[in-house]
């Protein structure tokens, strides 16, 4: 097993996203408490996990603060708590390229230190653009490619270059869909592994909508390696879709195994406070958010489906089956109605309405 792994706690991120997504498809609305949000963090930070995500920076016209959204660096700096050691993390993810470099300021010690930036794939170069200015600043940039399996060769080549060149802290490989197996997760390895410069981590964002993720984590760190890694977990899996490795079981299973410098104890309390909002059913396995993995695509489709056209199980199954490759990177309302008419759901949709 790797000796040299770090966790990056992501619930309040992943999580608040999570509660949004819920919120936006009439599935449940809770929001975080700014009390639990707090414990959340200060919990995990005396747990002493290595990388605490306290959201994410979107310039938003309205305050979504329960769901972990701050409109800037400086404010999602202000909810940091006190480090339990020198060498633990605050990060703050970019949700794109959208907030003007020159509003950004130098890093300092009141801000967070390690920020994360979703690569777009539709604004790829200025996606890597922002992050070398980021880099610039003085930030730790850790670089994350969305669906990181649509990639070609040629551009998981470039992502690699452009890492080194602006000296990055992390590069990701990332499985929004849920989908990838052990197989994936060992081929991109090799390909970082094999490029990227020795000082800079390899990261992986699990999704499990299929119920791999702590199966895929497991490859990840059985990798017989040097390089230093970091794997992604939430509390109770908290997150978009399916949700994500669980923080609780990936430390347990450590601790079964080795010697952890972690505190069990206040993992724990912490998913006592993340328990509150389960029963909402805002995350987790379900049939509606394994089948569009099976049909590699994203989970959004899935609850379009379900909760807003009422289809079956097996009518969804045969949507997703017959998914176009022009539509599957990318879920919009549109494109929902799009794919119902080529298979011939719409119209019986309209029909029985």
């Amino acid at each position: 097993m790797n000796k040299n792994i770090q966790i990056l706690d992501c619930t309040l991120r992943d999580g608040g996203l999570g509660l949004e997504d819920a919120e936006k498809n009439k599935i449940a609305s809770i929001r975080f408490t700014e009390k639990d949000a707090c414990s959340v963090a200060e919990n995990l930070t005396l747990s002493e996990i290595d990388i605490i995500e306290l959201g994410s920076i979107e310039i938003t016209p309205d305050d979504r603060r329960g769901f972990c959204i701050y409109q800037d660096i400086q404010s999602i700096s202000k909810v940091m708590p006190k480090k339990k050691n020198g060498n633990q993390l605050f990060a703050a993810l970019y949700r794109g390229p959208d907030t003007p470099i020159e509003d950004i300021p130098e890093w300092n010690p009141s801000l967070c230190e390690a920020v994360r930036v979703i690569i777009r794939y539709s604004e790829l170069q200025k996606s890597l653009d922002f992050c070398a200015a980021l880099s610039t600043k003085g930030y730790k940039v850790f670089v994350q490619p969305m669906l990181t399996m649509r990639y070609s060769d040629e551009e998981i080549k470039d992502l690699i270059q452009k890492s080194n060149k602006m000296g990055a802290y992390a590069l990701y490989f990332v499985d929004s869909y849920g989908y990838m197996q052990a197989s994936d997760v060992m081929r991109l390895f090799k390909v970082y592994d094999q490029g990227l410069d020795k000082n800079i981590r390899i990261g992986f964002h699990s999704h499990n909508n299929i119920n791999l993720a702590l199966s895929n984590v497991l490859s990840f760190i059985e990798i017989n390696t040097e390089r230093k890694i970091i794997v992604d977990s939430c509390l109770l899996g908290m997150g978009q879709g399916a949700g994500n490795l669980q923080t609780e079981l990936f430390i347990g299973y450590l601790k079964q195994n080795q010697e952890i410098r972690y505190s069990y104890s206040r993992v724990l309390e912490a998913c006592e406070i993340i328990e509150n909002y389960t029963e909402q059913g805002s995350w987790g396995y379900s049939v509606t958010r394994l089948l569009p993995a099976i049909y590699k695509t994203a989970y959004k489709y899935g609850i379009a489906l379900r909760y807003h056209y009422r289809l079956r199980y097996s009518e969804m199954d045969v949507v997703l089956s017959e998914m176009p490759e022009d539509l599957r990177q990318r879920y919009t309302p549109e494109n929902t109605v799009n794919l119902l008419e080529r298979t011939g759901f719409f119209e019986e949709i309209k029909v029985e309405g």
